[in-house]
């Protein structure tokens, strides 16, 4: 088993997108995970975990509005039977919405039946809210061969990050913001929460939103980004 922050440089064919509107394909690779997008063009994709939640999400869904950014939402399936009406909010607002599973167990230490019921569980809230997820984050960003394997066989794109705020260790937003700051680049995938409360991710995503659309970056949703292709590493 292996951590999401231990597979960054993890594979050069890491962006065999397998979603066919443009991305690089290796047919000799079956299990893909994806922790950002292999391009030259200035994108990000904002990404948030853990959610809904009845403080958190209504203030991270005021911040991307007030910035004009439409993120990607890895939404915990527990949580959206909590708190139907936020993934409701999100979907209107035009973010993606991705699974996340459905209680936040590690699914790589799960045997392939409990993955299974993690993920049908999550796919009936998520149909029922209006929303069919083609993208999974596993909880923790563990993962393991048959992990993958499964998620793949059931349709889905695996997907991790590269620039890791810490944000659910609660530092301040300056810190956060600097730490997107420092590790941003071409077809990053940046992690955020909106799980829990208080924590500062709304307040330091409006703090880079300007900064890094002077400096000439756009802001896509993963869906979006991984149908870019650019140059290699």
């Amino acid at each position: 088993m292996r951590s999401a922050r231990t597979i960054f440089f993890g594979s050069l064919v890491m962006m065999a997108v397998l979603f066919g509107i443009g991305a690089n394909r290796c047919a000799s690779i079956d299990e893909v995970v994806i922790s950002r997008a292999e391009t030259t063009e200035k994108v990000v994709a904002v990404t948030i975990d853990d959610g809904p939640h009845d403080k958190a999400t209504p203030h991270m869904l005021d911040a991307l509005r007030e910035t004009g950014i439409k993120a990607t939402f890895f939404i915990l399936g527990k949580s959206a039977e909590e708190y139907p009406s936020l993934v409701r909010q999100a979907i209107a607002d035009g973010h993606e919405i991705a699974t996340h599973g459905y209680s936040h167990r590690n699914m790589a230490r799960m045997s392939r039946a409990e993955c299974e019921e993690e993920w049908e569980k999550a796919e009936r809230i998520l149909a029922e809210l209006g929303a069919q997820a083609r993208l999974f984050r596993p909880p923790g960003g563990a993962y393991g061969e048959a992990l993958v394997k499964g998620a793949k066989e059931r349709g889905y794109h695996v997907i991790l990050w590269d620039v890791d705020t810490r944000d659910w260790q609660v530092p301040s937003a300056d810190t956060i913001a600097e730490r997107i700051l420092s590790d941003v680049r071409a077809g990053s995938i940046i992690l955020l929460h909106d799980g829990q409360y208080p924590i500062h991710s709304a307040d330091a995503l409006r703090k880079v939103a300007s900064r890094l659309k002077a400096e000439g970056y756009s802001f896509v949703t993963v869906s979006e980004m991984l149908g870019i292709s650019g140059g290699a590493e």
